[in-house]
């Protein structure tokens, strides 16, 4: 069954950064989209950023834009998400993705657990 592991998140201080990393296994994910999203307490999940499955193709939420980076390593089935110029307001937990494509939460058809990122002002 696949599988998709976080880590890399912990408490950081505004206008650090983290670098969150996602370990896919059970299966090749060579030929999937990844993506980031992150729900925020009291809040819905939100997209932050996709990659499709080819790296022609990245997108990003405006919030992030020009601060988050999606790259993925295939020869080791693991994508990441740089996080630069951290803001108290990207405090949430940090959710990866595959399978899908879109904005939308219900377009994609694996999870992981989550990663905390906790953003200090």
């Amino acid at each position: 069954q696949a599988q998709l592991v976080e880590s890399g998140g912990g408490l950081v201080q505004a206008g650090g950064s983290l670098r969150l990393s996602c370990a896919a296994s059970g299966r090749p994910f060579s030929d999937y989209n990844m993506g980031w999203f992150r729900q925020a307490p009291g809040k819905e999940r939100e997209f932050v950023a996709a990659r499709n499955w080819s790296g022609r193709n990245t997108v990003y939420a405006n919030s992030v834009r020009g601060r988050f980076t999606i790259s993925r390593d295939i020869t080791k089935n693991t994508v990441y998400l740089q996080m630069n110029s951290l803001k108290p307001e990207d405090t949430a937990v940090y959710y990866c993705a595959a399978g899908g494509w879109g904005t939308s939460p219900g377009g994609w058809d694996y999870w992981g657990q989550g990663t905390q990122v906790t953003v200090s002002s």
